[in-house]
């Protein structure tokens, strides 16, 4: 009889010691595991081909950049408005049916934004591509943690991370292709033949769960109408204060009051009566949780306002084509993949709190360099290429141990409101920051007129700011590895 052999593997949130099997992976896990990264992958491509896409929308469609931003900060927070609905929808019709559903949805949405006759009809169908969109994630999430279950699940993400972290190294470079070749509709129609085979293979692998539970919940509609127009305020508000005027601080604050009301809407003692809550404020008492969440919170807004920035650099100052922009992306991306496949390994060897620290002091060092652009002869081209390439190894560092610590903090049923909850709070993260810098950069602008290179540089003294930010909860991380 040949013994099993178990490793210990420490808790990424707390040091908790966790036994980890060493059985192989069975094919069929693989097989749910590929369809379900489709998933992601198609969500990233089309993030990160639209990145490098934005000057020839606007140029095409004669937008200003103030209003074709929201092609970027629409999709975002339209993703993070139906986040929190994954977990209703996977307890009302089963995580599976919700998750093809969402992919159907973005697939036509897809094909809209394609068809799309200006600014506002191309917002408008990219906000319908990130209602469906926004589930795919969330729900995909769920079904991996639960089929491969708490002794797989760092196996078979790391395995599985290679698509998705290759895919923004693909986008931007694809994006440049389609623009120089084709046309920005392309950006949107290329969806299409990925969405549908995704699907194709979905019904074919992902195991059917049956009929819904008997007991299913029933929807929190006061949570809804008080969640969704409150995040929508909050990041609408924020991006038009600049602007002058009252609408932008009155939606801002608006939104505000909305969230602090669906704050005591959820938490009051009569709270419950068979709804689920869109999010789960009690899962914020597990120190492990909200740790990792501020953290990606955090990420989120370095990371997507970071995307929003660099390409239009770029295009804009360096005057660089759609192609070169998108290659001169591709180090982040490069950097992200690489240590992302090796952070499985590391983070059974050392204590999380170092390793969060090391992403963040990769991430601060490379982004000093864009804090100089502007300022006499400018960085060298190279020393920018480098510090992408130090920014993704940053990212790729944290990826694993941050998911890790969200879904060990929790119990297994508690995991569709725990993937519910980080996805918002980072694609939050991502609108807030775009936003936010968005009105950074048109303020930046107006104080260095004639001098856009330093405009530039000034906004990414913001993004360097939001790196930094993240410290505060990385020291709240566990600092020692527990024996078993």
């Amino acid at each position: 009889m040949t013994a099993k052999v178990t490793v210990v593997r420490t808790e990424p949130a707390t040091g908790r010691a966790i036994a980890v099997g060493r059985e192989p992976l069975p094919p069929g896990l693989m097989k749910t595991g590929a369809v379900l990264a489709l998933g992601p992958v198609l969500a990233l491509l089309d993030t990160t081909i639209v990145t490098v896409g934005i000057d020839s929308v606007a140029r095409n469609l004669h937008g200003p950049l103030a209003a074709v931003q929201w092609v970027s900060t629409g999709y975002l927070l339209a993703m993070a408005l139906v986040m929190p609905l994954s977990g209703w929808a996977a307890g009302r019709f089963g995580t599976r049916r919700a998750w093809l559903a969402s992919v159907v949805l973005f697939v036509l949405g897809s094909a809209l934004c394609g068809l799309s006759w200006s600014t506002g009809s191309l917002i408008a169908f990219r906000i319908l591509q990130g209602i469906g969109g926004g589930m795919i994630q969330p729900l995909g999430q769920t079904l991996m943690v639960q089929a491969a279950g708490p002794s797989r699940i760092g196996r078979v993400m790391g395995t599985l991370l290679l698509p998705i972290s290759l895919a923004p190294v693909l986008g931007p470079i694809l994006g440049g292709v389609l623009l120089d070749h084709l046309s920005w509709r392309w950006m949107f129609l290329l969806n299409v033949p990925v969405g549908l085979l995704t699907v194709l293979l979905a019904l074919r692998w992902l195991a059917s769960e049956g009929a819904p539970a008997q007991s299913r919940p029933r929807l929190d509609g006061v949570g809804l109408a008080l969640l969704s127009p409150g995040l929508t305020g909050l990041v609408y508000g924020l991006s038009e204060i600049g602007g002058g005027g009252w609408a932008g601080p009155l939606a801002a604050g608006a939104g505000a009051l909305l969230l602090l009301a669906y704050g005591w809407h959820v938490l009051r003692p009569a709270a419950g009566g068979g709804w689920v809550p869109l999010i789960d404020l009690r899962l914020f008492a597990r120190r492990g949780f909200a740790v990792a969440t501020a953290n990606s919170f955090l990420q989120g807004a370095a990371l997507y306002s970071s995307m929003f920035l660099v390409p239009l650099y770029y295009q804009q100052v360096e005057h660089v084509g759609a192609v070169e922009a998108g290659l001169l992306l591709a180090p982040q991306a490069l950097g992200t993949a690489v240590t992302s496949l090796l952070a499985g390994r590391i983070a059974d060897r050392f204590a999380p709190r170092p390793l969060i620290l090391l992403s963040i002091v990769c991430s601060l060092l490379g982004t000093l360099a864009f804090t100089r652009i502007g300022a006499g002869g400018g960085p060298a081209d190279w020393l920018l290429v480098g510090s992408l390439a130090l920014r993704g190894v940053g990212m790729g560092i944290i990826l694993i141990p941050g998911m890790a610590a969200v879904y060990s903090s929790v119990e297994r049923a508690q995991v569709p409101a725990a993937a519910s909850a980080v996805n918002v709070l980072n694609r939050l993260g991502g609108a807030l920051g775009t936003a936010v810098l968005t009105l950074v950069l048109q303020q930046a602008r107006t104080g260095h007129p004639g001098h856009p290179a330093a405009a530039f540089g000034d906004t990414f003294r913001w993004v360097l700011a939001l790196s930094a930010l993240a410290i505060a909860p990385a020291l709240l991380y566990s600092g020692t590895r527990r024996q078993a």
